[in-house]
């Protein structure tokens, strides 16, 4: 990954809620396994993935001041240290999200005494037990050998020195095609550092972003996790449909009413007591326009009068 971009800073909004209730679809079955979820079970907004290495203070600390920013979604790597460090790392970071009801997704197939893992492109499967899995993908062909997957990383979206090993980068229009082709929810990873990058991705179509160096390598994690988690927050909002509260506050808005001219003609027009008069209408015969008589039909001069108030109608006249 590159190295760090300045976080511009943001006006400190409160941290987004948990995901949209939004049912996913019906369950869907790959490979024998059937599962359905609501999004609100899946990572999204900014999920951070953690390197110690690259952290500018002790990597709990960092990991309390991204959840304290509004990060909800935690990927622990290390992978180099022994399984009883990890593990005890694992423990003090769910604690940590825990309090802010996020989730820890432990990198590979061990879910360290936990519920979700991360497994790289090839990796093996994780035992049964396991109640969320995701993999990393960075092509059609990866995408197309998916089988129980909840969730995808795609990558890498823009240059990185983390992942030099996976082609060029794929930039939002080349996301936006691969995220069409999946079959489970993206999350883009890769060199996504400003809030810039965020609102591409979303807008190409992923569920979230997966950052590291933008958290990890950042003077002040807590608010450069704030500045991205509203920059998905924002993104994400404009994404979904407009809510039906919507439909309610078009309601509410003032109309004009305009009146066709075909209203006006049917409008009775208002008369004074003194021309109002009781007329039958039966045996009046309609004046049938000639030709070269539209305008007299159109003006009205053609149509049949009635009589005036003191003219009665003589008897037969309907005979």
């Amino acid at each position: 990954m590159s190295g760090p971009s300045p976080v511009a800073a943001s006006d400190r909004v409160p941290a987004p809620g948990p995901a949209q209730q939004v049912d996913l679809g019906a369950e869907r079955s790959l490979s024998g396994r059937s599962r359905s979820r609501l999004s609100s079970d899946l990572p999204s907004g900014v999920v951070v993935l953690t390197d110690r290495r690259a952290a500018r203070r002790p990597l709990a600390a960092v990991v309390a001041a991204a959840v304290a920013g509004g990060v909800r979604w935690v990927v622990l790597r290390e992978k180099d240290l022994p399984r009883a460090e990890r593990a005890a790392l694992a423990v003090e970071l769910r604690a940590i999200l825990a309090e802010a009801g996020g989730t820890l997704i432990v990198a590979g197939p061990d879910p360290l005494d936990g519920g979700a893992v991360h497994l790289p492109a090839a990796g093996p499967y994780p035992p049964p037990r396991v109640g969320l899995v995701g993999r990393s993908c960075h092509d059609e062909a990866e995408l197309r050998r998916l089988t129980t997957e909840d969730y995808v990383t795609v990558s890498p979206v823009y240059p990185t020195r983390s992942k030099p090993g996976y082609g060029p980068p794929l930039y939002p229009h080349r996301l936006a095609s691969l995220i069409g082709r999946s079959p489970v929810p993206a999350l883009a990873l890769g060199g996504v550092e400003t809030p810039e990058h965020v609102t591409a991705c979303i807008r190409a179509g992923a569920t979230g972003v997966a950052v590291l160096g933008a958290i990890m390598r950042a003077d002040n994690p807590h608010q450069a996790a704030a500045t991205l988690t509203n920059a998905a927050a924002k993104a994400t909002r404009q994404a979904l449909p407009p809510p039906a509260a919507s439909d309610e506050a078009t309601r509410q808005q003032p109309v004009t009413p305009s009146t066709s001219a075909f209203e006006e003609a049917a409008t009775p027009v208002p008369r004074s007591r003194q021309a109002t008069t009781d007329v039958p209408t039966t045996g009046l015969r309609p004046t049938v326009p000639t030709q070269g008589s539209s305008l007299t039909a159109r003006s009205g001069h053609g149509r049949p009068q009635p009589s005036t108030a003191t003219t009665t109608a003589p008897p037969g006249a309907g005979e």
